[in-house]
């Protein structure tokens, strides 16, 4: 591919984490000539989405932390004497103590393969520590074929439709062409209905009813490609910034959304539905009639707190739990707003942010639904992949798997000038976008990273039984000990297209403390039962049983200002990875920041 790529372009990006992805679709829209690299072998970087035997092929390359490209030893030769290099990293470090257990029954056999699977891949995972939690985590051996993500280009991973510009938002349950793909294959017997098959002739024959909630480790590889596993979990608010950039520049065309149905909150060991619209206040049997005023007339005044100065200007050092004690409200508003409206902490922001907060959830609602926030069919995963598509159609290159080993700089004018990539071919271009994970330890080494815990677990059902099982969730967990982190919960069910029917996928976050394990398995414990075949039998069991879970601590980068890094060029522009809030608007910020001769009608930035 390297023999074939032209030798100058105006933008080189290197990354397709969402940014970059928005910036490269900007820049060939507005007519620039754009090559957009990138040494992984899919779309996304940490903003990316797996099927299941994706995620550990995934989990693989960190384990074996080796290079997938070889590196030309020439590439030094090219660089003359009033030239510098500066030197990129060919290893990801932002990823770390990768922890996976399994506590789904293991009758995995040799030839059960994921449906729908291209190609198959030896692939095994990370396991934790041996506890007794490790004791029961199955780790694939070399003999178990499972099959890597598919890693066409974005036209293939979405699927096709002639929408409007204005966001398909799907209230219903979704039968989009992947998930016709398997209606023949989502079968796998287990050991106990094998061996109950060698005594009766056939299963109709038999008057034993089958087990409930049977759910097998075979059952969830063999239909891995019904899941779609974020990395990084998030939301989009119904009035956000990347709402309105999807809409603007048409690319909400190439993807789809659903509502996420209820907000929920973790309270006195219970998990309860809040009520957010104004109809579900006054229908809420939570809350006693003089709360229902109290907390309307409160929220009525966060929707327009700015004409109000007089009313919050003297608690402005306070923090946001402690004025919301100043309004009269009661323990149980105060739990509601501060953790389900705001989702904050008691310590994490002040009254002015706090009001903020509440302002824009509110302003968000009855866009699209009763709360404020909708989810990409098929995962976050798509919106990088999106972007990636319209930069295609106007005309970017894409190269998957194609490192570059250095950006050229000429000492006299301090400009970046060219790459040279891994097979020693140099490019020249005018600007150059970098994802932060590419840059050497030399570039970073100032640098102070904080980390995000991520954990993603399957389940057999929700975390709160209601009449409908097609629920998208939102759950704020609040730290057990002051200055301790919340952690948001996102719980998606199979109308999402993330999981395989009969099970939730459950995504945690928070800002890390601690390896990814120690911060959210507390919360995880008070959610969740592990799977057990005693537990099977027992239909009334008061938790969701836990299938399979992985843990996982993230680079956040997105608080690194540029004069952190060492020598960066100015025609060098630096894209964060994901950072821990909910939802996109730091991503739309950098595109933003990077681009502001192409903020025009045409680009919709």
């Amino acid at each position: 591919m390297a023999d074939t790529l032209p030798s100058e372009f105006d933008v080189i990006v290197i990354g397709t984490g969402l940014p970059e992805s928005i910036i490269a679709a900007a820049c060939s829209r507005s007519g620039q000539r754009v090559l957009h690299v990138d040494s992984r072998s899919y779309y996304g970087g940490n903003w990316a989405s797996f099927s299941f035997s994706g995620i550990l092929s995934w989990l693989k390359e960190y384990q074996e932390n080796s290079d997938v490209v070889n590196e030309s030893p020439a590439w030094q030769e090219q660089i003359l004497e009033n030239e510098e290099a500066i030197v990129l990293s060919r290893k990801d470090k932002t990823i770390q103590h990768v922890e996976v257990f399994c506590y789904a029954s293991q009758d995995l056999h040799e030839d059960v393969e994921e449906a729908g699977a291209l190609q198959k891949n030896h692939a095994s995972v990370i396991s934790g520590s041996p506890t007794e939690a490790a004791h029961s985590a199955y780790l694939p051996s070399e003999d178990e074929s499972l099959c890597t993500v598919s890693c066409e280009m974005p036209t293939e991973q979405t699927p096709s439709s002639d929408l409007e510009p204005a966001l398909e938002i799907n209230d219903v349950e979704v039968t989009g062409e992947k998930e016709k793909r398997y209606d023949d294959k989502t079968c796998v017997k287990s050991a106990s209905e094998e061996e109950t098959s060698e005594n009766v002739p056939t299963a109709e024959d038999t008057a034993l009813p089958p087990k409930k909630n049977r759910i097998t480790y075979s059952q969830i590889i063999k239909e891995g490609r019904r899941f779609n596993i974020d990395l990084v979990s998030k939301l989009l608010y119904s009035r956000g910034l990347l709402i309105d950039l999807l809409i603007k520049s048409n690319v909400s065309r190439y993807a789809e959304f659903k509502n996420i149905t209820r907000i929920l909150v973790f309270r006195e060991g219970r998990v309860e539905q809040v009520p957010c619209s104004r109809a579900d206040v006054f229908n809420s049997k939570q809350l006693t009639m003089v709360e229902k005023r109290m907390l309307m007339k409160f929220l009525t005044f966060c929707m327009e707190y700015e004409k109000h100065p007089d009313e919050y200007k003297a608690y402005e050092e306070i923090t946001f739990s402690e004025y919301l004690k100043t309004q009269k409200l009661t323990p149980n508003l105060r739990y509601f707003v501060l953790h389900s409206i705001a989702m904050t902490s008691e310590t994490a922001c002040n009254t002015v942010d706090g009001l903020k907060a509440t302002k824009n959830f509110l302003r968000c609602l009855g866009r699209y639904g009763n709360t404020p926030f909708l989810f990409p069919l098929y995962g976050q995963g798509e919106l990088p992949q999106c972007f990636c598509r319209m930069c295609a159609v106007f005309g970017g290159i894409y190269c998957l798997r194609h490192s570059v080993q250095c950006l050229v700089v000429d000492k006299e004018s301090r400009k970046c000038k060219a790459i040279i990539d891994q097979f020693g071919q140099r490019i020249i271009s005018k600007h150059f976008l970098v994802e932060d994970s590419y840059f050497s330890e030399n570039t970073c080494s100032h640098v102070q990273y904080r980390q995000i815990s991520r954990s993603v677990l399957i389940t057999d059902r929700s975390v709160l039984k209601m009449d409908s099982d097609q629920q998208i969730s939102i759950l704020t967990v609040p730290g057990e000990e002051p200055g301790t982190f919340a952690v948001r919960v996102i719980e998606l069910c199979p109308s999402t297209m993330t999981c395989m029917k009969g099970t939730y996928l459950v995504h945690l976050t928070c800002t890390s403390s601690k390896t990814a394990r120690e911060d959210l398995e507390p919360v995880v414990q008070k959610l969740f039962t592990p799977y057990t075949e005693t537990e099977i039998e027992n239909e009334e069991v008061e938790k969701p049983r836990l299938l399979w879970a992985l843990y996982f601590n993230m680079r956040d980068s997105s608080d690194v200002s540029r004069n952190s890094y060492n020598d960066l060029p100015s025609n060098v522009y630096v894209c964060s990875g994901p950072d821990c809030g909910l939802g996109n608007d730091n991503a739309v910020k950098q595109v933003v920041s990077h681009l502001p001769t192409h903020t025009d009608e045409q680009t919709g930035l």
